[in-house]
C-alpha cells in the first residue's frame, strides 16, 4: 500500500499554476505541497500542510466530488487520468489518526463561542476557533456528533471509524460538547446570546422539498433526507421503489433501499444522465448494485387508493430556453405512461425547517435560508452562519469552507470587542 501511495504521489507534476488548488478545491488546500511531502515520505509534514486549511482530511478525501472539484482541474487529467488527490488526502488523514498527530493550537484567548450543529460547517468552525485559542461549546440535537456525516451519508460510503476518529481529533482541541440539545426546543438563540460572545449556526437544512403533485400525501411517499437522517426504513423486501431526483441524496437513498432487499429500485430524473448533479462514481456504483434509471422522465401523479399503487410519468425533452445556459426539461405531450410502484422517495433537494428559522429574528431569503455575507455574518453582528442553512452548493468541502471563513470573521469580531 505504501509503495502504491508513493506512486500516486509521484504522478503529480507540482504545477506552478495549481489549478487543483486555486479553482478546484473549495477549501483551497495546498494540494501540490502536501503531495510533495507524501513524495518525500513525510506524512507528518503533509498533515501539517493540510491542517492549515482543513480538519476533515479523511472525510473529504473519501466523499468529496473530486471529479467536479480538485481532480476535475488537474492538468494530468487533460490527456489522461488525474492525480488521485482525494485518495492521497484520505491517506494523510488516516495516518494522522493512526499516529495520534495533533492539530496545532495557539495560546488561550478571551472569548466564548457557541456552535449550533455539528455537521461539516459547525465542526470546522469550532475547530478553527479552538485552534485560535477561543472557548468553544457545540450543541447537537442528537446523541451523536457529525450532522449530515452521521445522518445523511450511509455507512457504505463513510465508515463509522473514520467519522469517530475525525470528530475526536477536533474535540481534542478542548471543545465542550452538549448533546441532546435542539435549538427551539431546549434553548433559544436569545439564551445563547446572553451566555456567549458569539454564535455560529450550522444546523443544516434537511427537510426534503416536495413536488406538490397529486398523491404526494400518501403514507408510502417519504423524503430522502428524512430517511437518511432518521434511519427509519420500512420493510422494502420485495417492494418496488421510485426515487425522484438526480443528486447524491437520490443515489444514497436508492443504494440503501436496494441493499435492504427491494425488488426494484428506479431512479427517475427529468434530465439526461450527463446532467445529473450526483457524482459519476455514485451513479456507476448504483448501476452496478442493480439500481435502475429512467432519464428524461418526469413524474406527474402518484396513484393509489389509500396507498401507493402506481405512478404516472411523462417523457421529457431538453430545450434551450432564452437567457438560460442549462438545457431545460419540457414534457412531451402524449407520452404519459404508468408504472406499478409500492413506495416513492422524494430526493429533489432540501430546505430549512421553517418553524425554527422563523423564530431566529435573522434576515432570511425567499427560500427561508439565513442571509449571510462572504464571511458568514448574518443580520445580527454577534451571530454567524454557514453550511446548508445558508446556501445550496451542498458539498462537504463548501460547508467546511463556510465554517472556516466564519471562524475567521468571529475571531475578528471577538478581537474588536476587546
Amino acid at each position: 500500500m505504501k509503495e502504491e501511495i508513493q506512486e500516486k504521489a509521484n504522478y503529480c507534476l507540482h504545477c506552478v499554476v495549481r489549478p487543483c488548488q486555486m479553482s478546484g478545491c473549495p477549501l483551497g488546500n495546498h494540494i501540490p505541497d502536501f503531495i510533495q511531502a507524501v513524495k518525500e515520505n513525510n506524512f507528518e509534514k503533509a498533515y501539517e500542510i493540510l491542517s492549515e486549511t482543513t480538519v476533515l482530511e479523511s472525510i473529504c478525501g473519501r466523499i468529496c466530488p473530486h471529479e467536479k472539484q480538485c481532480q476535475g482541474k488537474c492538468v494530468r487529467g487533460i490527456k489522461g487520468e488525474p492525480v488521485s488527490i482525494g485518495e492521497l488526502e484520505a491517506q494523510v488523514g488516516d495516518y494522522a489518526s493512526e499516529h495520534n498527530l495533533t492539530i496545532p493550537k495557539e495560546a488561550k484567548k478571551e472569548g466564548s463561542v457557541a456552535i449550533v450543529g455539528t455537521g461539516p460547517a459547525g465542526l470546522t468552525c469550532g475547530a478553527f476557533l479552538a485552534k485560535k485559542g477561543y472557548m468553544v461549546t457545540i450543541f447537537e440535537k442528537y446523541t451523536k456528533l457529525g450532522g449530515i456525516l452521521n445522518h445523511g451519508i450511509p455507512e457504505f460510503r463513510l465508515s463509522e471509524a473514520v467519522k469517530e476518529q475525525t470528530i475526536q481529533k477536533i474535540l481534542d482541541l478542548g471543545i465542550t460538547v452538549k448533546m441532546g440539545q435542539e435549538l427551539g426546543q431546549d434553548f433559544t438563540l436569545a439564551e445563547l446570546e446572553n451566555e456567549y460572545d458569539a454564535i455560529f449556526l450550522g444546523f443544516g437544512a434537511n427537510c426534503s422539498s416536495q413536488m406538490g403533485i397529486e398523491g404526494e400525501d400518501l403514507p408510502e411517499v417519504v423524503g430522502g433526507n428524512e430517511l437518511l437522517e432518521k434511519g427509519e426504513y420500512p420493510d422494502y423486501t420485495g417492494k418496488r421503489v421510485a426515487v425522484i431526483g438526480g443528486g447524491n441524496v437520490a443515489m444514497d437513498t436508492a443504494r440503501t433501499i436496494q441493499r435492504k432487499g427491494a425488488k426494484e429500485v428506479t431512479v427517475i430524473y427529468r434530465r439526461a444522465e450527463e446532467q445529473m448533479p450526483a457524482e459519476r462514481k455514485e451513479i456507476q456504483d448504483a448501476k452496478q448494485e442493480g439500481v435502475q434509471f429512467l432519464f428524461t422522465t418526469n413524474i406527474l401523479k402518484i396513484l393509489g387508493d389509500g396507498k401507493v399503487e402506481k405512478i404516472e410519468c411523462i417523457q421529457t425533452k431538453l430545450v434551450q430556453k432564452e437567457g438560460e445556459t442549462r438545457l431545460s426539461p419540457v414534457n412531451v405531450e402524449g407520452s404519459n405512461h404508468t408504472k406499478e410502484m409500492d413506495y416513492v422517495v422524494m430526493a429533489l433537494g432540501s430546505k430549512p425547517e421553517e418553524a425554527v428559522v422563523a423564530k431566529l429574528g435573522l434576515e432570511l431569503d425567499q427560500k427561508n435560508r439565513i442571509v449571510v455575507d462572504e464571511k458568514g455574518r448574518t443580520s445580527k453582528k454577534n451571530v454567524f452562519a454557514g453550511g446548508d442553512i445558508t446556501s445550496t452548493k451542498g458539498t462537504i468541502a463548501w460547508a467546511a469552507r463556510q465554517g472556516r471563513d466564519a471562524a475567521e470573521a468571529i475571531a475578528e469580531y471577538l478581537e474588536e470587542k476587546k
